[in-house]
């Protein structure tokens, strides 16, 4: 099992900037995929960035150049560096983790998502 746990959001003015984190625990060592989600009121959940292993990076085209995502194995945690944000770019931010799926030592594939921190921005 891994526990995922978000933090970061909150209030901030368009043009401005914000990070999250997502603090992963129990069987880490098992994660091979962690990404953002948000999803806005009224639309669907949408995927804004990911972290492959090896350090493979992909973003939503509404937040490249803005957005950075990156991983601090050592303390199991993903951030998300949000600048330049857009009254657009408020959601609620989701962290996800996907374990590889190796039996053999004990990882079996299975997804956990967070349970999310809100990202409002004012214009």
């Amino acid at each position: 099992q891994v526990r995922l746990v978000e933090s970061g959001g909150g209030l901030v003015q368009a043009g401005g900037s914000l990070r999250l984190s997502c603090a992963a625990s129990g069987l880490t060592r098992c994660i091979s995929t962690m990404d953002w989600y948000r999803q806005a009121p009224g639309k669907e959940r949408e995927l804004v960035a990911g972290l492959r292993s090896g350090s493979s990076t992909n973003y939503g085209d509404s937040v490249k150049g803005r957005f950075t995502i990156s991983r601090d194995n050592a303390k199991n945690t993903l951030y998300l560096q949000m600048n330049s944000v857009k009254p657009e770019d408020t959601a609620v931010y989701y962290c996800y983790a996907m374990e590889r799926n190796t039996p053999t030592v004990g990882c079996y594939g299975v997804d956990y998502w967070g349970k999310g921190t809100l990202v409002t921005v004012s214009s």
